[in-house]
């Protein structure tokens, strides 16, 4: 939406609109804030490579979008094959510096980012490519006070269902359990009989499916292009900051209130709406510095 004319009044719908906006817009922070604090949280790596795998899940999209032409099948098939993808790397690349420190898989994550940027420009050269919106998902449609883009809605929507669905995964099945189980004494589920390698495999594919599918569902807003994932890392931080290192409500609550954030301010005062996020985790690490939902020593 335009920024706003100086006179013009605040009127209850367009309220309504850029709320509805910046919520559109904290789906792609959550998604992708989420991956990261769920790989974080659960295997303590930082992993920098984060949103160059955001970058690959919008080119795996391209290509299912150009073998099939279906963008429904691409939303399918990019997860699968982005994870597929995340749990190769944590098996021969990240495991093998589990137990030395926070710093070595930071340094392996960050280099791994160069190897995938540099293979997609190799790959798909250094030219954007065009990603449309999915027909059935163009045009606007009427909310009652507003007309709202129906791309940007289903984004909201999608994000609910896939919110929905990770918590009923966690917090309702076996697996769940042995996952959020493993992330509070790894060594206990081991001797109960449980392999944690396993488990850390599944929750590396699952935070990069986040990340990839998030992408994606960015492609026909941002564009497709070998950098796209650079300033998402950094977005992916400030929302992870703010909401509380490891935390996954926190990621979650901090990505729609930067998304929110960002949304107004670019409504009211559009050449502040980059740095606004970014004030506002200043903010939030002087009053509390461990995040909205962190907890104390999460780093250390």
């Amino acid at each position: 939406m335009p920024p706003r004319d100086e006179g013009d009044p605040v009127t209850f719908d367009l309220f309504l609109l850029q709320l509805f906006t910046g919520l559109a817009l904290g789906s792609i922070y959550v998604l992708v804030a989420l991956g990261l604090s769920l790989i974080f949280g659960m295997l303590t790596v930082v992993n920098f490579a984060h949103g160059q795998f955001f970058m690959v899940g919008a080119y795996l999209g391209v290509f299912f979008l150009g073998l099939t032409g279906n963008f429904w099948f691409s939303l399918l098939a990019v997860p699968i094959a982005a994870g597929v993808i995340g749990m190769v790397c944590e098996r021969f690349l990240v495991r093998p510096l589990y137990g030395r420190g926070i710093d070595y898989p930071l340094l392996l994550t960050y280099g791994l980012g160069l190897v995938l940027l540099e293979s997609v420009r190799m790959i798909a050269g250094t030219q954007g490519v065009p990603f449309n919106t999915p027909p059935l998902l163009s045009g606007a449609v009427d909310l009652g006070v507003f007309f709202f883009p129906k791309y940007r809605l289903f984004l909201i929507v999608i994000t609910a269902l896939l919110l929905i669905g990770l918590w009923l995964f966690l917090e309702k099945t076996t697996y769940g359990l042995i996952i959020r189980a493993g992330a509070r004494d790894p060594e206990i589920v081991n001797i109960l009989g449980v392999d944690v390698s396993r488990v850390w495999l599944v929750v590396f594919g699952i935070g990069i499916s986040l990340a990839a599918t998030a992408g994606l569902l960015a492609a026909p807003i941002r564009g497709v292009f070998p950098e796209m994932g650079v300033p998402v890392l950094v977005e992916a931080f400030v929302v992870t900051v703010v909401g509380g290192m490891g935390s996954l409500v926190g990621a979650v609550i901090a990505g729609l209130l930067v998304g929110v954030t960002v949304s107004f301010t670019a409504f009211f005062f559009p050449q502040m709406s980059t740095l606004s996020m970014f004030v506002l985790m200043a903010l939030v690490l002087i009053f509390r510095p461990r995040g909205l939902f962190g907890r104390a020593g999460a780093l250390g």
